[in-house]
């Protein structure tokens, strides 16, 4: 409801537009045109590409004065005043070569490719993505299951990802990259626009919160040596860039209508655009479905409004706003033994799962001069995460008690600014950032029992406060935080070809834990003896620098060489501080993860042919993982988590895209046909560890192959995708066990699966969009949980059916 009104409110506001104009212009070089050359409007969200002609051309501005920015590879970046006042206007911009001492520049028009997959050039905004390892999904050009986020046809073309599947609708991401854990896209620094959305950036970097891909413009992934700039995380960063409004329109409303298997629904409508200053956008979602198994429906809505204000060409100010909320009921695990009589069957029917996710922002950006831009963003998180369920083995039955209730509270803070300067060291353009960030966490835990009504089978969330359980009530936290972080980066093109790019971070985090948990001893039944309430208050404060260094070559314009290093560190997060998981213990004296990573490789990202061929390495200190444990005093078996050992993780990531229809006909057909082939290999294994049982094992989660491979299909108003994945075997555990009893730890078994999607655009207000999801209707896995959703054996989806209309006004 919440979503109409909003729109009812904007919508009369938008149709009212200001007199507008046209601003077109020609880009040469010596008199000769540059085709290809990106031409924006600053801070107005507006660019575009200049054709064979080297011309451009704008429409739909007010009268006022803008800067324009011109920039292509091989020249120097000019920014141009231009001044519309009651007529259109065209000018002429005279880009010169960066580099007094090339002999020639080669200028082609590069085809135009609808893969969806490209990188992000070598400075975007006010960041420096120069010698890192960076692929970007552009969702408007992927032909997939949007409605449900499937991320096999999403992240298809990002190399080496390691996928969960938890449900079939897309509520929860879980992805990891180069043999990090996927659970919850934890060893990424995650970001909306910028900015964070996971629960605690360093204390519990676990996203609730996905983005869905229907609002979605892009995704930007940049490898480990995103350490230096977005977070010290050993995987990364991942953006999810949203939409906005259309700007030469005025108002433009997209409605979605998605039905598929087991009662799947999702219904989604956008509205958005350009009046005088002001771009808006306005997002809403519900989604719900029954889901495969028994026990496994769910309820999802999302909301996401945003505008932002051009107070002149050079200075503009955005508001954001993202709830989400969600409750899914979950069907727990299987044993081996179940899931190979049928893994369709649930045998948990009272574990519910509740988000409620709060997220705004209020972004700043100033272009001071041609050469300085400022950027700051300030960013919030007010959300809570309920989970209640029976988290005992799975290969005991529901005996009917006391479910586990865990119930967390996040109201989070912080402040990044940024500050770009573009500069002249001898005769060649150079360009540094520096920046400074702010973060304050809170986050209220508390662990226990949860009410136990008549039936059993209600998600309420509700701590009993009746029966004896309510003495083991057992962990009531909270866990401030506080960090601040300072960090450098330059390019220095020491050659019209070459271009190093050194980095710094220094990092200051404090973390605490204050609260109080009640110890319990179970007996070999699993009753709790003589309970005892302990205060706890821990405090840990570290301050270090992180550095690396990257470096480019450009063999040809399209053609690029890119090597970088950096340092990186993961903190000991809340769930390390202090867990309650009778599956699960942890190392009291737990400590940080140390470690570096390191990539080399060559791409090209324009044209028919792309590819993208890199090695490798990510080196662990402390390398946190899960050793399976007897208790001697009960004989239970558990997970302990710890300070395993060392580890290296070593790789081969390619990707190759070839339009083959236009190799065969020329870049001018308007028919498509583009192959595809992503494939990774990976080795990482323990080492140096004291542990006998893990030294030379492989880590967990970590397949030796990953390989993607598929065919696209674009003529006119039609098109089609077929996919097929494989993901090879991997362990749950450090010790490598096949097999346990529980479930919780063993061997998930290699896997394929297949994907085909067909679209239909009628005419420019109606679309049709068809999946079939699973293909080959696989039985498989992707994981063993020791917690939500299961624990045990995680069944994956099979095959499936979506239709989704979409109408544009």
């Amino acid at each position: 409801m919440r979503i109409w009104i909003i729109l009812f409110l904007i919508f009369p506001m938008a149709i009212c537009q200001a007199q507008s104009f046209k601003l077109s212009g020609t880009v040469q070089n010596d008199r000769q045109p540059i085709p290809g050359a990106t031409v924006s409007i600053q801070n107005l969200n507006r660019s575009t590409i200049t054709d064979e002609k080297g011309f451009f051309s704008f429409s739909n501005l007010s009268p006022a004065e803008y800067r324009i920015q011109i920039s292509s590879i091989g020249f120097f970046t000019v920014v141009q005043r231009a001044v519309i006042t009651n007529s259109n206007l065209h000018i002429q911009v005279s880009l010169s070569i960066d580099s007094k001492n090339l002999d020639s520049v080669t200028i082609q028009l590069l085809a135009k490719m609808h893969s969806g997959f490209t990188r992000l050039r070598d400075v975007e905004g006010t960041s420096i993505y120069a010698g890192k390892k960076t692929e970007v999904v552009v969702l408007n050009d992927v032909i997939g299951n949007k409605s449900t986020n499937n991320p096999r046809q999403v992240y298809s073309k990002v190399a080496g990802l390691n996928i969960w599947e938890n449900d079939g609708a897309g509520i929860q991401l879980a992805i990891g990259g180069r043999g990090l854990s996927p659970n919850r896209v934890s060893n990424f620094n995650t970001r909306q626009n910028g900015y964070d959305i996971s629960a605690d950036a360093l204390g519990y970097p676990e996203s609730y919160y996905t983005p869905t891909t229907e609002a979605v413009e892009r995704i930007e992934v940049v490898r480990g040596a995103a350490s230096l700039q977005y977070g010290t995380q050993f995987g990364g960063m991942i953006n999810f860039k949203m939409n906005s409004g259309p700007a030469d329109d005025p108002i433009a409303v997209t409605a979605r209508v998605t039905g598929g298997s087991w009662n799947f629904f999702n219904a989604s409508v956008s509205a958005g655009g350009t009046t005088g200053k002001l771009n808006y956008y306005v997002f809403g979602q519900h989604k719900s479905g029954d889901g495969w198994r028994p026990n496994q429906e769910f309820n999802s809505n999302t909301a996401y409004v945003a505008t932002n204000y051009q107070f002149n060409p050079r200075f503009s100010v955005s508001v954001q706003y993202t709830h989400m909320d969600y409750l899914e009921q979950q069907p727990g695990g299987l044993t081996d033994a179940d899931f190979a009589e049928d893994p369709q069957q649930s045998v948990r029917a009272r574990n519910w799962f509740k988000v409620n996710w709060n997220l705004g922002a209020v972004l700043f950006d100033y272009q001071i001069n041609s050469n300085l831009h400022f950027n700051t963003r300030f960013f919030g998180l007010l959300a809570d995460r309920q989970a209640l369920g029976i988290l005992t083995y799975i290969n005991r039955a529901d005996d009917g008690s006391d479910r586990n209730l865990y119930i967390d509270n996040y109201h989070n803070w912080g402040n990044e600014s940024r500050l770009l300067y573009n500069y002249k060291l001898g005769d060649l353009g150079s360009t540094l950032l520096t920046g400074f960030r702010y973060y304050s966490g809170h986050t209220n835990r508390q662990q226990g029992y949860g009410n136990n009504s008549s039936t059993g089978t209600k998600g309420d969330f509700q701590f009993n406060s009746e029966s004896i359980a309510d003495s083991l009530r057992y962990s009531d936290y909270i866990f401030p935080e506080n960090n601040e972080a300072f960090f450098a980066e330059n390019i220095f093109r020491v050659t019209p070809k070459l271009s190093i790019i050194p980095g710094v971070r220094f990092e200051n985090i404090t973390t605490k834990a204050e609260g109080e948990y009640t110890n319990v001893v179970f007996d070999l039944s699993g009753n709790p003896i003589n309970p005892e309430k302990v205060i706890d208050n821990k405090s840990n404060t570290r301050s270090f620098l992180l550095g690396g260094i990257g470096a480019t070559y450009n063999i040809t314009q399209p053609i690029q060489v890119y090597v970088n290093f950096s340092q990186n560190y993961k903190a000991i997060n809340f769930n390390d501080l202090r867990t309650l998981n009778p599956n699960l213990k942890v190392d009291s004296n737990l400590q940080d993860e140390k470690g570096y990573s390191a990539d080399i490789g060559i791409r090209k990202s324009t044209g028919i042919f792309n590819f993208d061929l890199s090695l490798f390495m990510i080196h662990y200190d402390n390398k946190i993982g899960s050793i399976l444990t007897t208790d001697p005093s009960n004989f239970i078996i558990f997970n302990y988590r710890t300070n395993v050992a060392q580890s290296r993780n070593y790789g081969l990531e390619t990707y190759l895209e070839l339009d083959i229809w236009k190799l065969w006909k020329g870049t001018q057909t308007p028919t498509s046909v583009s192959l595809f082939s992503n494939f990774s290999l990976l080795s990482a294994k323990y080492v140096n560890s004291k542990d006998a049982s893990i030294e030379g094992r492989r880590v967990e989660f970590v397949p030796d192959v990953v390989f993607k491979t598929g065919i696209s299909f674009r003529r006119k108003k039609w098109g089609a995708s077929y996919q097929f994945a494989y993901t090879g075997d991997q362990y749950s555990d450090a010790t490598n066990a096949s097999f346990t009893a529980n479930a919780i730890d063993g061997l998930v078994p290699a896997y394929s699966v297949m994907d085909f999607s067909l679209q239909y655009q009628m005419n420019k207000w109606i679309g049709f969009y068809g999946s079939i999801n699973n293909l080959s209707d696989a039985r498989y896995f992707t994981r063993r949980a020791d917690s939500y959703p299961g624990p045990g054996i995680v069944p994956s989806d099979a095959r499936s059916y979506y239709l989704t209309i979409q109408v544009n006004l």
